[in-house]
């Protein structure tokens, strides 16, 4: 009854690959629309790793900002304290050229 032969033969067009939306107008703009949201997925993957949204990421910055300001802190106490030393020693050698030129004075 069935003929066996056309069992077996593959149906036309079998071998071509699927067109994308077939029979959908306007393929090509489902297409790229397709592609922009890729590209935008795979852009936020690389620029926020693993987490989901950029909004997790905003924890961070207290800590960033609080690690600054304690390291700038620390930075201008060393100076500060380097100054001091500083101005503590140029007194001395001035006390101690004064006291020479003191001392030279009642010689003569």
């Amino acid at each position: 009854m069935s003929d066996p032969s056309a069992q077996q033969r593959p149906a036309p067009g079998a071998g071509a690959p699927p067109r994308p939306y077939p029979g959908t107008p306007n393929a090509e703009r489902y297409v790229i629309a397709a592609d922009n949201l890729r590209r935008r997925q795979l852009r936020s993957a690389l620029l926020h790793g693993s987490s989901r949204t950029w909004r997790e990421q905003r924890r961070i910055w207290p800590g960033v900002i609080a690690g600054v300001v304690a390291v700038a802190m620390i930075v201008a106490a060393i100076a500060v304290a380097g100054a001091f030393r500083n101005e503590r020693e140029l007194q001395e050698r001035q006390r101690a050229q004064t006291s020479r030129h003191e001392a030279i004075g009642r010689m003569t």
